[in-house]
């Protein structure tokens, strides 16, 4: 994978945390050091719901500090409920947390790191695999 800012889905961070030796737990650390990561608040929601003990969680926010966050707009609300719109009309019906990590990766250019491959139907859409 050439150098690019990503974004990771929520499936990265979890095996990053988990010290996996998978394609996306790499791909991650690789972004980390340098300094290519973003993130957004429905992953950070994901995560944290997910964590098990204060500690985890503590890293794990300490570690979200040093990446750039990305936030909604109304602009992108409505980019978002159209994309939405669009795939259902298509018959695609995606979770509502993977159209807004997708509307912003496409806003700031992003690449989306994951393995889950329903961010393949998305227009325009760059997808890293690790």
């Amino acid at each position: 994978m050439t150098p690019e800012t990503l974004l990771p889905d929520t499936c990265a961070w979890i095996d990053f945390f988990r010290g996996s030796q998978t394609p996306l737990a790499e791909a991650l650390e690789r972004g980390l050091v340098q300094g290519e990561v973003a993130i957004c608040g429905v992953i950070l929601y994901e995560l944290i719901q997910g964590i098990k003990n204060p500690m985890e969680e503590l890293l794990f926010l300490n570690a979200s500090q040093a990446v750039k966050h990305l936030e909604m707009s109304a602009e992108l609300w409505i980019k978002a409920g159209r994309l939405c719109a669009d795939l259902r009309r298509e018959g695609h019906t995606l979770p509502f947390s993977d159209i807004v990590i997708a509307i912003l990766a496409l806003e700031h250019e992003l690449s989306v790191l994951t393995i889950d491959t329903h961010f393949d139907m998305i227009p325009g859409l760059k997808v890293a695999k690790g």
